[in-house]
C-alpha cells in the first residue's frame, strides 16, 4: 500500500513546492494571480458555510445526473446490443445526441423546465450518458464467441445468454465507463449550475461560486472553489473505482498487473 501512495504524495509536495516558487518568482503587481496555498486555505475557512452549501448542491445535481445517465445508459445498451437492425436505427443520434453543444441546449432547458437543480442535473445526464452507453454496448457486444456458440449448442434462451454470458463480460466496460461518466458528471454539474443554474436570489453550486468570485476578483476564494470542484471529481471516481475493484479484482485481468 506505502509503494502505491508514495509516488502521488511525493509528486503532491513537488507541485506545492512548483506553486510556491512560481509565486516567489511573479513581480508583487501579479503575485494576486496566484495566491499561497495559506491564503486559499484561509479564504475557504473564511467562506465555510457558503462553499459548503455550494459543495452540497453541486454534489446533488452531479450524483442526480449521474445516477440517471448510469440508469439510461444501461437500459440503452441492453437495447442496441439486441439487435444490428436496432443499432443501425438509434446509435446516430446517440451521437447527435453528444454532440449537440451544451452552451444550446442550456437556453432550451430554462424555456422548459427552468433555471434551477432540475436543468442542472439535465445538462450532467447529457454530458455523462454517451460513454456509458458506448461503452456497455460494447461490452455486451464483445462476449467470447466460443462462449456463445457453446450457450447455443446447450439451448440456453437469449435471457440466459443475457445474464449468465454478456452481462459478465461487460461488466469490466460498464465501469470503464463510470469512470469515465465520474469524471464528466461533476464537470456537467458545474458547467451546468454556471449556464442554467440560480442566478437569482436562489440556491447555488460551484459554478455561480465561481463566476460571483471571478466577477468581484476575490482570486483566494476563486482558488479555494476550484480545489474543491477537483476534491469532488476525485470523490466520484474514487468511489467508482472503489467499486469497480470490489466487482472485478478476485477475477479479471486487468486487476493483477
Amino acid at each position: 500500500m506505502s509503494r502505491r501512495l508514495l509516488p502521488p504524495l511525493l509528486t503532491g509536495v513537488l507541485i506545492l513546492l512548483a506553486w510556491l516558487a512560481l509565486h516567489t518568482a511573479l513581480p508583487p503587481s501579479q503575485k494576486f494571480l496566484l495566491p499561497t496555498p495559506g491564503r486559499i486555505l484561509a479564504a475557504a475557512s473564511e467562506r465555510a458555510p457558503e462553499l459548503a452549501a455550494a459543495t452540497g448542491w453541486t454534489a446533488a445535481a452531479a450524483l442526480g445526473g449521474f445516477a440517471l445517465a448510469a440508469t439510461v445508459a444501461v437500459g440503452f445498451s441492453l437495447l442496441l446490443a439486441s439487435s444490428r437492425l436496432v443499432r443501425a436505427a438509434l446509435y446516430p443520434y446517440v451521437m447527435v445526441l453528444q454532440m449537440v453543444p451544451i452552451i444550446i441546449i442550456a437556453p432550451i432547458l430554462i424555456l422548459w423546465v427552468g433555471p434551477g437543480l432540475p436543468s442542472v442535473i439535465i445538462v450532467t445526464f447529457l454530458i455523462s450518458f454517451f460513454p456509458m452507453v458506448v461503452n456497455n454496448t460494447q461490452g455486451l457486444l464483445s462476449a467470447d464467441q466460443n462462449l456463445v456458440d457453446l450457450f447455443r449448442m446447450g439451448k440456453a434462451t437469449p435471457w440466459q445468454q443475457l445474464w449468465l454470458l454478456r452481462v459478465p463480460a461487460a461488466l469490466p466496460y460498464f465501469f470503464a465507463g463510470l469512470r469515465i461518466a465520474a469524471v464528466l458528471a461533476p464537470i456537467g454539474a458545474l458547467t451546468g449550475d454556471y449556464l442554467v443554474g440560480t442566478t437569482s436570489g436562489g440556491d447555488a453550486g460551484l459554478g455561480i461560486t465561481a463566476m460571483i468570485c471571478s466577477t468581484r476578483s476575490e482570486i483566494p476564494a476563486l482558488y479555494a472553489t476550484a480545489l474543491i470542484a477537483c476534491a469532488l471529481g476525485w470523490l466520484f471516481v474514487g468511489t467508482v473505482s472503489a467499486a469497480s475493484w470490489a466487482a472485478l479484482h478476485r477475477w479479471h485481468d486487468s486487476y493483477n498487473h
